[in-house]
């Protein structure tokens, strides 16, 4: 697991003091553990000592006697207990133990102190012993924690050998339980946006828990020996029973490394062959940038290379990314041949044949009663008939070539529809690619006349506009982008308020027209528009960080809470360290795939602004494409 990921959003270590001031034995959350009070620095200077936190594992609260391993954090005055080394050992061999683990994992482990499960007649007698471990491994503090097996009761001391001795001054020592598991498989993350003064202490509070994860995640090189192991050292940790292993698992990464060697050669010359200057062509390069089929093909073979790349992950983030693209696809690929299934079951295709014709006429049938209610009085509107009936019959050609095309196809549509479904073994997502581009197609004659009306409109209103500059004396400046001053004649002006006139009576008509084709063009581009957004859900939507989320919530951390197990006098303060799960909305946002979908790239403001002045709207346009 990430370890910067751990530390960069853990709660605060030196928060557990602030959180567990006497109280209640109630829980107390802490979604990110707020720091100690402002008193709490002048700690050391006061009579009592200072406060040492042991973060203790939970499956080693049963453990025989033995010593405590772990890390020592001087910043916080914390202990992070990671494992107990049993008896018998021989003090060279746990050294050469902890060197290993350093080696591995690039952290100083150490041996904190003593720790004593026994009976009341035996602890007396093991007493003076463990005290005497002291001597072989030096460490300041040397902390020694017991707990009796019959009363269930704990004592904690934290002792120093060396330095001054301060009579009356003893150190007091918290304890912290943790289940090692899961902040070994946590991934922590950074808190949500707080205002400056909250954020500065929420990174002053992460900066406490960051060596705790980090210890737990860099020691993982201590949890591969368990008690079945005949090495000289015997410990208790979260893997002492049987390290945690499958087959099948075993099996999938033996074979995984040449399956996707394999396979990344493959899609290595797949991506050559798309790399190919025939595919460069002007007519090829158009055809694949505007087709929605070809980018969602671009897109999934660009998450199979990142799938099945023979570079291992640098970052949990990267891990997850590869696990999220992987689930992605899986799902696709099988939604897709359950449409594909479905299709084929009870001749469905030659059901949709049969009823794609009637229903192209039925809205052939509709369109030519639409343009014969404009040819008349629409609404009761007066139009200038000569132009009216222009472009009514216009409309009306383009209509019937359309309807002759759809039949003159209509043999041959049972056979395409059989092809183009053949698509859906290659994902959901590409059968509805390719169902938009159908769409596209079969709406052909719609886009033809919503370009013809929106042409003929944009060409009155920039007349329009330029008449009505030549009336105030002034003209565009095509260098300088800017209207400048211009003195006319009279016979240009006479020209112009002709011009002007005639324009004007004929822009009514034409923008009715446009109007109307508008309308029927954003019908289409809202259902394209549905269908690119189910494409873009199934391509960005996380579903194995989900998955994990909803069945290993602790995978997914957001910060930690603690709850009171102890608070009585003369005891020590023993709590329950516990991790909050990343909410839903904030998994979502922190792993959502890029998608290859068609973002706007203009608001409601500037699009409305463009239908009014007739400027033609792409929906297909990219982030970076030139606009007309």
């Amino acid at each position: 697991m990430g370890l910067g990921s751990r530390g960069a959003a853990a709660a605060g270590l030196g928060a557990a003091s602030a959180a567990v001031r006497p109280g209640p034995p109630d829980a107390v959350r802490h979604p990110v553990p707020t720091p100690p009070p402002e008193g709490a620095a002048l700690a050391s200077s006061r009579p009592h000592g200072m406060v040492v936190k042991a973060f203790f594992p939970t499956c080693c609260a049963s453990a025989d006697s033995g010593l405590l391993v772990g890390r020592w954090v001087p910043e916080q005055s914390s202990a992070v207990v990671l494992a107990v080394v049993h008896f018998p050992f021989i003090p060279i061999q746990v050294k050469e133990l902890l060197a290993q683990v350093h080696q591995a994992g690039r952290v100083g482990l150490a041996v904190l102190g003593t720790w004593c499960h026994r009976r009341q007649e035996a602890e007396e007698r093991l007493g003076p012993f463990l005290e005497g471990l002291g001597a072989i491994f030096s460490h300041e503090p040397w902390l020694q924690l017991c707990r009796e097996r019959s009363s269930g009761l704990w004592s904690c001391k934290a002792t120093r050998q060396q330095g001054p001795a301060r009579p009356g001054v003893k150190d007091q020592v918290m304890l912290v339980f943790y289940d090692q598991r899961q902040v070994l498989l946590s991934q922590l993350h950074p808190p949500a946006a707080l205002p400056d003064r909250q954020a500065g202490d929420a990174a002053a509070s992460a900066e406490g828990l960051a060596a705790v994860f980090d210890t737990v995640a860099r020691s993982e090189a201590l949890f591969r020996s368990d008690r079945f192991d005949e090495g000289p050292v015997r410990l208790s940790h979260w893997q002492s029973e049987g390290v945690e292993a499958s087959i099948l698992a075993e099996l999938a990464k033996r074979a995984s490394g040449p399956v996707c060697l394999l396979l990344a050669c493959l899609l290595s010359l797949i991506s050559a062959a798309r790399t190919c200057r025939v595919f460069k062509l002007r007519p090829l390069s158009f055809i694949w940038s505007k087709l929605s089929v070809c980018g969602q093909l671009g897109h999934r073979l660009e998450q199979l290379a990142l799938v099945f790349s023979t570079q291992k992950a640098e970052s949990p983030a990267q891990l997850m990314r590869k696990a999220n693209v992987l689930v992605s696809v899986l799902l696709d690929v099988a939604l897709g041949l359950a449409l594909l299934s479905w299709l084929h079951g009870k001749d469905r295709i030659g059901q949709l044949a049969e009823a794609l014709v009637p229903v192209a006429d039925h809205v052939a049938e509709a369109l030519q009663h639409l343009l014969q209610w404009l040819m008349g009085a629409p609404a009761g509107l007066k139009m200038n008939r000569a132009l009216d009936q222009v472009l009514g019959r216009f409309f009306l050609y383009h209509l019937h070539l359309w309807i002759s095309y759809v039949h003159l196809l209509s043999p041959f549509i049972e056979h395409i529809l059989w092809h183009v479904g053949l698509s859906a073994c290659l994902g959901l997502t590409v059968a509805l690619s390719t169902l938009s581009d159908i769409i596209a197609l079969l709406t052909f004659h719609i886009y033809c006349f919503y370009v013809y009306g929106a042409r003929l409109y944009c060409l009155k209103i920039c007349g329009l506009s330029s008449l009505w500059r030549l009336f105030r004396g002034k003209k565009w400046n095509v260098l300088r982008q800017r209207v400048d001053s211009c003195s006319y004649d009279l016979d240009q002006l006479f020209i112009g308020t002709l011009l002007f006139t005639v324009l004007l009576f004929l822009l009514p008509t034409t923008a009715l027209y446009y109007l109307v084709f508008t309308l029927l063009r954003l019908l289409v581009v809202a259902v394209q528009g549905l269908i690119h957004l189910l494409v873009d859900l199934v391509n960005s939507l996380p579903l194995y960080s989900l998955g994990l989320r909803l069945c290993r919530p602790y995978r997914l951390a957001a910060g930690v809470k603690f709850r009171v197990l102890e608070h009585e006098a003369g005891r020590p303060l023993r709590l329950l360290m516990q991790i909050n799960p990343l909410p839903y909305g904030r998994v979502v946002h922190a792993y959502r795939l890029p998608s290859c979908g068609c973002h706007p790239t203009h608001s409601w403001g500037s699009l409305c602004r463009k239908l009014f002045f007739g400027e033609l709207i792409y929906p297909w346009r990219q982030r970076g494409d030139k606009q007309d």
